[in-house]
């Protein structure tokens, strides 16, 4: 008796075990299908924050030569620092990056000092247990801001035209002469790249 009501709760335990497997099994099959989305989302959020980082730092770098062939202009230097220098748009660097993250990127300028860029992966998530992820891409969108990081004075009426202002960069200052245009400060000083809501960064 003993010896076969064992057996019968053995029986009886056999298609609850398989129940408990089965269930686990598809818990975890849904945990790698959102770690599969997840990860494209990843992707397509990487490949937006470089193209749009792209675009913005190849416009200051316009904005430097800009202001580096009107140096001895110093009336002219608000202008090119609020972005208003006649520059060409730098979207074709952000598409130019996502491809190099195997994505695909719509950008526009936003304004005069930033670039926002939609970006696509080429691949889609791929097969799981969600219906419609072997098709299904990953979108994400980031903005790219440049702000000047400089002040200065122009001289006042009555002074040598010749004087240039001194420009302070965020700490940094350049007493600059009209006839020895050698240390100059770099793009980097004079504008500031990075991310909408992020820290400012020194790219």
């Amino acid at each position: 008796m003993i010896g076969t009501s064992q057996c019968g709760d053995a029986g009886q335990a056999f298609p609850i075990y398989i129940t408990v497997v089965g269930g686990l099994l598809l818990l975890a099959l849904a945990y790698f299908a959102v770690g599969q989305a997840g990860a494209t989302r990843g992707e397509a959020q990487t490949a937006a924050d470089a193209a749009a980082l792209a675009a913005a730092l190849d416009t200051r770098d316009q904005l430097f030569d800009e202001w580096v062939a009107n140096i001895l202009e110093p009336s002219s230097w608000q202008a090119i620092f609020n972005g208003e220098a006649p520059v060409a748009s730098a979207c074709w660097r952000a598409e130019q990056l996502a491809a190099r993250n195997d994505a695909s990127a719509t950008c526009r300028p936003d304004g005069l000092l930033a670039y926002t860029v939609v970006a696509e992966t080429n691949h889609p998530v791929g097969d799981s247990i969600v219906p419609g992820t072997e098709s299904q891409k990953a979108t994400e969108s980031a903005t790219a801001v440049i702000e000047g990081r400089c002040t200065f004075e122009l001289p006042s009426a009555g002074n040598d035209d010749a004087e240039l202002p001194r420009l302070s960069c965020e700490g940094k200052q350049w007493d600059l002469k009209p006839d020895d245009l050698t240390d100059l400060p770099r793009p980097e000083d004079l504008f500031d790249v990075h991310l909408a809501d992020s820290p400012a960064s020194d790219e």
